[in-house]
């Protein structure tokens, strides 16, 4: 694993940022797209607790068509010489080119397999998880849940709670399976909070991290909440107003914004330290949970 080699703890940044500034609240960011070049952010805290356990096998994976996850997991596959299957939602994109995303997968060496959207949905369920396994040549693969969000990842993941205590009182970050929180918040210390910004809808987020942290530690760990106002319409959706806040986020401070989960998150904290919503004197640390892939 010498080719993962990570930096931690990755740094605690504080920004000057009026925006938070004129609400007595200090804006830190906790830079875990600093972690490793190409398995960026919370992707390494997930992944390599599962390529450890892998031990050399066939790595399969699950993601949607710009999925990030997909992209660091092919990525992982490359440096460590490890084949990877990424079985990707919606058999319709078979016979279309690969959009950039898809095209960087594969070129690290990922197969991947075009599963049809019922099916897709169903994957949790052994035997439709079986017939994808089959459909995809890959019945003995070392299986990987689509975000990485499994007991491994989240206590893995508890370690980014680890290097936060004393130093924040409130931690946010942007939520897509919830394995990152589920582990941030057993991580933390009784008297922090955290704080979820889903990027996808539907409501049903908080159900799922309360299952993975009573899979990973036996109970609910910690002080978490979510928001649910930040997704913007659901993942990959980036309108106008987001893209034009994240320019001018990186115009102020000089750090690349990745746009499906980190400008999600700091658009939520800006929106909320204006509805009041942290006390004067609030260390808020933002995670920045990755960065925006090269193309």
């Amino acid at each position: 694993m010498t080719d993962l080699r990570p930096r931690l703890p990755s740094p605690l940044q504080e920004v000057a940022d009026e925006r938070f500034e004129r609400h007595g609240v200090r804006l830190l960011l906790k830079r875990d797209d600093l972690i490793h070049p190409e398995l960026i952010g919370n992707k390494w805290r997930k992944l390599v607790p599962n390529l450890e356990r892998a031990a050399g096998r066939t790595l399969l994976t699950f993601g949607g068509a710009y999925s990030n996850h997909l992209r660091a997991t092919a990525a992982a596959g490359r440096l460590l010489g490890l084949p990877t299957v990424g079985v990707v939602r919606g058999d319709e994109l078979a016979g279309r080119p690969l959009n950039p995303s898809l095209a960087r997968c594969a070129a690290d060496g990922m197969r991947l397999h075009f599963a049809d959207r019922a099916s897709y949905r169903r994957k949790a369920e052994p035997e439709t998880l079986a017939a994808l396994l089959r459909a995809a040549g890959a019945e003995d693969a070392y299986v990987v849940p689509e975000g990485g969000s499994n007991t491994l990842a989240v206590r893995g993941c508890r370690a980014l709670g680890e290097e936060l205590r004393g130093r924040a009182d409130v931690v946010a970050l942007a939520c897509g399976t919830g394995g990152t929180l589920a582990g941030l918040a057993a991580g933390l210390a009784p008297e922090q909070r955290a704080l979820g910004i889903p990027v996808l809808k539907g409501g049903f987020l908080a159900e799922e991290i309360q299952a993975l942290q009573q899979r990973a530690f036996g109970a609910r760990r910690g002080d978490w909440r979510l928001d649910e106002r930040f997704h913007f319409g659901g993942y990959a959706r980036v309108p106008a107003e987001l893209d034009a806040f994240a320019d001018d986020f990186e115009r102020r401070h000089g750090i690349p914004l990745e746009r499906l989960y980190v400008a999600k998150s700091l658009y939520a904290l800006v929106t909320l330290a204006e509805e009041g919503a942290f006390t004067p004197g609030t260390r808020l640390a933002a995670v920045v949970t990755g960065a925006p892939f090269p193309a």
